[in-house]
């Protein structure tokens, strides 16, 4: 056996895993990301969508331009009984973006071409997936140390890592490795059979949807930039009245029965079965050990978030492990489970409450998957304001809260230029924003003696998505959250913040 170190090994390259080893790429850190297929997937997956805080991701990571290539956020919700057209309905059509939230849209596009392009992107750092390679057992022999055995065509080898990260799915095993329970039920008998495969007889205009309690569920949807749609539906029973395996036998019969209508399905290239799945890890981490993604958490798909979770559960923790491996204070890894297991939670009960909403619009007979989708589900409302790494000096305030999201805004700086903070914020570090000219001494005392990567920002206007009253300092974490809120001239609450964070990084934080 060979014996090799790495800094982050990753186990699953979904969007949760490429992700993670983007994060730590773009900050240098030696990650290894492994893969146990052979072969990367062209399953289109979790078709369903991505919300706009993931795209607020993709635009910090630099892959927002090919993302918005890749798909469509235009798609309208084709409503039918048998043959009749009941409604349509175009998903968020109203929501016009903003200055704070510049995407305010469910974007369609395969997942097997998301993950592509965060492959893409990863190899401008020179880190590529390591396919066929499988982690078969590991072990925590030390307070800052994981072993890990990996399966490959050629043998097998020895990692040794200061952490590995479960982003292996839902039967990971990573997390029963770790004993960590998975609270939850299944539906075994309320399953789909989906997959991707070619249709004739519709125009790939739409989200055909025939929900129909008696005749069953069909669902066909148009893959952006394929000529492949992604199939979802009831399968039809076989002679001994059990539910057919996936096939495209299975699929046609479903189709014929549920729409009446000429329609022909053919070549599929991915089939497989979906059941109602709601579980949760009681616990995101042990020790040197975390889990993100479907290995922490899995949910119905309606409503549209599980990759969405997952990729991130990745942004919230890669830079965390960053700044730890550069000799941050350790504690900071604590605040992923602080921060990410109540999401988990909101994920599990937003998505059972989508799912619900669906239902109930079949049973009503006019609606259908759109009723899933609420504004709730675009995750621009997410936020930590309970965690230990939100810190609000302000004795009140109106405005944005330490623990927000940091929104966009174009607006001046105190040189007359205009500046967009998403590219402010764009990049690994943290940023100290100071809106307002009374801000302008303590930016110049943080800069002098703060990290070296800290961007600082001195506005000359307060932006009306921040809703200040007064000249205020904001201090937006790498993630694009806001860690600190503090009045204008409060230089060394910022120094104590990022001190507490950093350790010796920043020396005058004790001063």
């Amino acid at each position: 056996m060979d014996s090799v170190s790495v800094s982050v090994l990753i186990s699953g390259a979904g969007p949760t895993g490429l992700t993670l080893g983007l994060e730590l790429a773009r900050r240098g850190v030696p990650v290894r990301i492994i893969d146990k297929e052979q072969s990367f997937t062209t399953a289109s997956r979790g078709k369903a969508g991505i919300q706009p805080r993931t795209l607020e991701v993709f635009y910090d990571l630099g892959v927002i331009d090919k993302v918005l290539a890749s798909g469509t956020q235009r798609l309208p919700f084709r409503r039918y009984r048998r043959d009749r057209l009941i409604n349509e309905t175009i998903p968020y059509l109203d929501n016009a973006p903003t200055q704070g939230e510049p995407f305010r849209r469910l974007h369609f596009m395969p997942q097997s071409r998301v993950e592509e392009i965060l492959r893409e992107r990863l190899a401008e750092y020179g880190v590529s997936v390591e396919l066929g390679t499988e982690l078969v057992e590991f072990d925590q022999p030390g307070p800052d140390r994981v072993t890990a055995t990996l399966a490959t065509a050629q043998g097998t080898e020895q990692v040794s890592a200061a952490y590995l990260v479960g982003c292996d799915g839902g039967r990971s095993m990573v997390r029963k490795k770790l004993g960590i329970s998975f609270e939850g039920f299944t539906e075994e008998e309320k399953q789909l059979i989906v997959g991707d495969v070619e249709i004739d007889g519709l125009a790939p205009d739409a989200w055909y949807q025939w929900l129909d309690l008696d005749l069953g569920v069909v669902m066909l949807c148009p893959l952006s930039g394929t000529r492949s749609w992604q199939v979802q539906a009831t399968p039809p029973a076989d002679a001994d009245g059990r539910p057919m395996e996936p096939s495209v036998e299975a699929l046609q019969r479903a189709v014929d029965r549920a729409t009446g209508m000429p329609i022909r399905v053919h070549d599929a290239t991915w089939l497989s079965t979906s059941r109602i799945n709601v579980r949760m890890a009681d616990r995101l981490r042990v020790d040197q050990v975390f889990l993100a993604g479907d290995a922490a958490h899995v949910h119905p798909v309606l409503g549209a978030l599980g990759a969405n979770t997952g990729v991130q559960d990745a942004y919230n923790l890669g830079w965390k492990l960053a700044l730890v491996l550069a000799g941050a204070a350790p504690e900071l890894l604590d605040t992923y489970q602080e921060e990410r297991l109540p999401v988990a939670r909101w994920t599990l009960d937003t998505s059972v409450a989508s799912t619900r909403a669906v239902f109930e619009e079949m049973t009503g007979g006019t609606g259908g998957a759109e009723a899933g989708l609420t504004q709730e589900t675009l995750q621009l409302g997410i936020e930590y304001r309970a965690s230990s790494l939100s810190r609000a000096m302000l004795s009140d305030t109106d405005g944005v809260q330490a623990g927000d999201r940091a929104p966009d805004s174009v607006c001046l700086d105190m040189t007359g230029q205009l500046v967009r903070l998403f590219d402010v914020f764009r990049g690994p570090h943290f940023t100290l924003l100071g809106f307002g000219a009374g801000c302008e001494a303590a930016l110049r005392e943080v800069a002098a003696a703060g990290p070296e990567d800290l961007r600082t920002c001195l506005l000359g206007e307060r932006p009306t998505a921040y809703g200040l009253g007064a000249d205020t300092l904001v201090l937006v974490r790498p993630d694009g959250y806001i860690g600190l809120t503090a009045p204008a001239g409060d230089g060394a609450a910022v120094l104590g913040y990022l001190g507490s964070l950093l350790g010796g990084a920043v020396s005058a934080a004790t001063a």
